[in-house]
């Protein structure tokens, strides 16, 4: 990962994040499509971005969502949350005039994708025009899922080998501990990450884009190319005969390698309440990542055996149960230093990560703090809200609870008592 084209950054030399928002109107919360119109009225000009020093502002496929990126990798994520609350006040301030303000969450609770969907019209307008075409992005895997995005740098092969090993064990248990997404189409679908269970359905066309989530075991920029990228371009080429999509980026796994700046960018968290929960999560992620590629609890070797599609079931299992999910595989469990306890939940399994993580020399201050404490200490997101609702599925009660979230995503107060 390069910095403002500086030098390639080693393993945790920098880390760079994205969070996604959900644009909607302040009365009723349904989606409101003026992306374009918060960028042009910060910028002064129709435009794809608006770069700060901190934190960048950018559009996404579709007209209600908004990201919000690290402008460049930070070395260290304290203040980092701060600085993201603050440009989410700052947008705030741009919606107020069009009715308008931002939503948390990794999918709008009601969203009817199908009538709904508006996609970017204006820069960069072939690329989504290619996707829907190929795909129809009028469906909640496109055009209703907000995520958190983790992108950490390696130089060369050696670590790059490294890091996706670490990023390929640890991704089956992430949604336990980010998921946020319980409701689609103004009911609980008893699945807790929904987003994730749409992600992984949204390119069945053509199946190589996304696989099985979870990367496949290679090691080398060379094989990562030849087995995954170049079967992509293949697969997309009868439908995108110009090439418009041939890029690293329309691989769709659950991490990928982004070589053009050489780093990996981790996809399957879902959006918090609020950035302070986001970056806490975060921390908490990289932390046990560099505890992986420091074979702080098995060596690189056990890691990169690990089979593909084992993994992509304990993921499945993760994205349904969240925090529930049993983890039985006792070989992974060693793996993460927690052999020899037994089939653990999904849950207890971070309690433990977090534990170990804060023992270490160096240990981030981040994973000492008191979000961590209330990521971990009862549920994730999805199961609050869920507990919260009560009746499960009357849109009345959703809106009032997402009102609600809204409100404290504006405050940049914690929304839930975890």
């Amino acid at each position: 990962m390069a910095s403002d084209d500086g030098p390639v950054l080693g393993l945790f030399e920098g880390v760079g994040v994205e969070i996604e928002y959900m644009i909607v109107d302040r009365e009723r919360l349904n989606v409101l499509p003026v992306c374009d119109q918060v960028l042009a009225a910060e910028a002064g000009e129709i435009t794809t971005d608006v770069e700060f020093d901190d934190i960048s502002w950018s559009n996404e496929l579709v007209l209600h969502v908004i990201e919000l990126k690290t402008t460049a990798p930070v070395a260290d994520l304290t203040g980092l949350a701060e600085a993201f609350q603050t440009h989410v006040g700052r947008i705030n301030k741009r919606l107020e005039p069009l009715g308008g303000m931002l939503l948390p969450t990794a999918m709008h609770p009601w969203m009817h994708p199908d009538r709904e969907t508006k996609l970017w019209p204006h820069e960069y307008n072939a690329v989504y025009e290619t996707f829907n075409r190929i795909f129809d992005c009028r469906g909640h895997g496109w055009s209703n899922l907000q995520s958190t995005h983790i992108n950490l740098p390696f130089k060369g092969d050696e670590e790059f080998g490294r890091l996706h090993a670490a990023i390929r064990l640890l991704l089956p248990i992430m949604p336990a501990l980010a998921a946020s997404s319980p409701f689609v189409d103004g009911r609980a679908t008893g699945i807790l990450n929904n987003r994730m269970a749409m992600y992984k359905k949204n390119a069945a066309r053509i199946p190589s884009i996304t696989g099985d989530v979870i990367p496949e075991p290679v090691y080398t920029r060379d094989q990562y190319e030849e087995q995954i990228l170049q079967r992509i371009y293949r697969d997309l080429a009868p439908h995108d005969p110009d090439g418009t999509l041939r890029y690293e980026w329309a691989n769709a796994r659950g991490a990928i390698a982004r070589f053009d700046r050489s780093a990996i960018e981790i996809r399957v968290l879902d959006v918090q309440e609020t950035p302070a929960a986001d970056v806490a999560i975060v921390a908490l992620i990289v932390e046990v990542l560099r505890a992986l590629t420091d074979e702080a609890w098995c060596d690189l070797r056990t890691q990169q055996r690990f089979d593909t599609r084992e993994l992509a079931a304990m993921l499945d299992d993760c994205i349904r149960d969240g925090e529930h999910a049993v983890i039985s595989d006792t070989q992974y469990l060693h793996s993460l230093g927690v052999g020899g306890l037994g089939p653990l939940p999904a849950g207890d399994v971070w309690r433990s990560l977090l534990q170990a993580v804060r023992q270490r020399p160096n240990a981030s201050p981040m994973v000492h703090s008191q979000s961590a404490e209330g990521i971990l200490a009862v549920r994730p997101l999805a199961r609050t809200l869920l507990h919260d609702e009560g009746d499960q599925g009357i849109q009345s009660g959703l809106h009032q609870r997402y009102l609600h979230l809204a409100h404290q995503l504006a405050d940049g107060a914690s929304a839930v008592s975890k």
